[in-house]
């Protein structure tokens, strides 16, 4: 069964002032997140957009959620097509990352021209040389969500590279092997796993 998302109403005064805004937005920038191309191949044009926002949508089917700003040609052209990719970057790419934002950049497959890469044989999709891991995804749904345009991919087909992960933080980006925290032992459960 689906149920489509809707907003909640009766959010106080204090939610719609221009300093609650201001506290949100400045709130979303201590959401850390991996940064990726996502990638697309249709009527032989060749597009890819840098993105900040992937997410586990769930497990089982694999399913991957990514957001677009509203009016995205790669939106289009991901609903056009059925099917993309995703390239999560390495620390080592900061400069593809900044460069598949830039607006200024070319067009269609000159923007890969220089680029190490290959198609993949699925979604046709530029699979970035280097890249941490890659999914093929064939597009199970997409939704205007506010300003955004949210995209949930079904992966069909997944490999993993090497590298520390580049991450998105603060308004910036990040690279370096995650530390891990030191597990406190057996008898320890956080509150997500007692709630969970």
């Amino acid at each position: 069964m689906s149920t489509a998302l809707r907003p909640r109403t009766g959010l106080s005064a204090g939610h719609r002032s221009p300093d609650g805004r201001l506290r949100r937005r400045r709130a979303l920038y201590h959401l850390t997140a991996p940064v990726a191309v996502l990638t697309v191949s249709h009527g032989g044009v060749l597009h890819g957009t840098t993105v900040s926002t992937v997410t586990t949508v769930s497990r089982e089917p694999l399913l991957l959620g990514t957001c677009l700003r509203s009016g995205s040609q790669f939106a289009e052209l991901a609903a056009a097509a059925g099917r993309y990719a995703v390239n999560v970057l390495t620390g080592a790419q900061a400069d593809l990352a900044r460069y598949f934002a830039d607006s200024s950049r070319p067009g269609g497959a000159e923007q890969f021209a220089g680029l190490g890469w290959e198609p993949d044989p699925y979604a046709h999709a530029p699979l970035l040389e280097g890249a941490l891991a890659h999914y093929t995804c064939r597009l199970y749904g997409s939704s205007a969500l506010g300003d955004h345009e949210v995209l949930i991919g079904h992966v069909t087909h997944a490999a993993v590279g090497e590298g520390a992960p580049l991450l998105s933080y603060a308004g910036g980006l990040f690279s370096g092997p995650p530390t891990p925290v030191r597990d406190p032992g057996p008898g320890s459960q956080t509150r997500k796993e007692t709630t969970a």
